[in-house]
């Protein structure tokens, strides 16, 4: 059974459509990388499955389902007893997610109290016991400092404790390791590739470090201009990018096995006030073609039926000269 199923997500803020069309799916113990360059989309994909959009914000989707429930249907009663407890999200930028007016501990332990009903003492003793197993030394002293205290590795394994404490069913990870060094980034990885396997978590991880993505999840959904343009499992989409989008991104992410020059994408992705009607990526695309005026339906490839690209190169009746070469 699927954890979440997510069908044609829409969400316009104003004259904005800031998400078109985004679907994706989770099982248990799943890792979804939601890939895109900055303003496709993703975090604003994120923010809606909490729920957390502002009152201006209006958003739609076919199909919402989470553990058996349609979370279109739910009150905002309904929602704060979800948020952190069933469903958690690590924010992109620790240092404005966590309130610098209270102590680590506390902001930790904050979640036990409100879903779980432990008393203040169990839950500090939880969190200091969480912080101890995120690698941070001296977790008493360091539950009752503040963020101003913390380093920038240190915030981000604060604001991971806060995330799991509860043992959420789903954990959306925003950027994690954004402005992380290397060193920190793996440490960063390490820890939320230990948690999910431990308790089952399944985890939705948005990122547009391709480098990243290798190393943590097992299917990818990559988004462009609001909507997602190819999905499929890890090695399918990394070994046969069907979409030309992601083989642009591909091409733009330094190998040191196969050394050439850095590709940009050129142009500049669509105005979303007045989105194209057509392919989105059009504009932009070394293969288009006329009818990329037309907006394409999603079209099964040939390395897997989960493998999926909204490009017109698949259609079955289209002779793709890449798919000529290899027979």
């Amino acid at each position: 059974m699927k954890l979440l199923e997510l069908d044609n997500l829409q969400v316009s803020i104003g004259p904005v459509q800031a998400v078109r069309d985004v679907s994706l799916s989770l099982v248990q113990g799943e890792c979804r990388a939601l890939v895109g360059e900055s303003g496709c989309g993703k975090s604003v994909t994120a923010m809606s499955l909490l729920n957390l959009m502002p009152p201006a914000a209006q958003t739609n989707a076919a199909r919402w389902n989470f553990a058996g429930r349609d979370m279109r249907q739910l009150s905002e009663r309904e929602w704060r007893r979800i948020r952190g407890n069933e469903i958690a999200m690590i924010f992109q930028n620790p240092m404005t997610a966590l309130d610098p007016t209270q102590t680590i501990g506390s902001q930790i332990a904050e979640p036990l109290r409100i879903h779980k009903g432990l008393s203040k003492r169990e839950a500090r003793m939880r969190a200091i016991a969480l912080l101890e197993r995120l690698a941070i030394a001296n977790p008493a002293q360091r539950a009752a400092q503040y963020p101003f205290e913390f380093s920038g590795g240190m915030l981000q394994r604060a604001m991971i404790a806060m995330a799991v404490v509860c043992e959420p069913q789903l954990l959306i990870a925003d950027e994690p390791t954004t402005a992380l060094d290397v060193t920190v980034q793996a440490e960063v990885l390490s820890i939320l590739r230990e948690l999910r396997e431990s308790s089952g978590t399944a985890m939705l991880f948005i990122t547009h470090d391709l480098g990243v993505v290798a190393e943590i999840a097992d299917s990818v959904s990559v988004m462009y201009a609001g909507q997602t343009v190819e999905t499929g499992p890890l090695q399918g989409v990394f070994s046969r990018e069907a979409h030309p989008y992601t083989q642009a991104l591909k091409r733009a992410v330094p190998n040191m096995e196969n050394p050439h020059r850095l590709e940009a994408i050129a142009g500049t992705p669509p105005d979303l006030r007045h989105p194209p009607k057509g392919c989105s990526f059009a504009a932009r695309c070394c293969e288009r073609m006329a009818i990329c005026d037309q907006l394409p339906p999603n079209f099964p490839c040939e390395s897997t039926a989960a493998h999926q690209a909204r490009c017109w190169l698949w259609h079955p009746e289209h002779p793709a000269r890449w798919r000529e070469n290899e027979q």
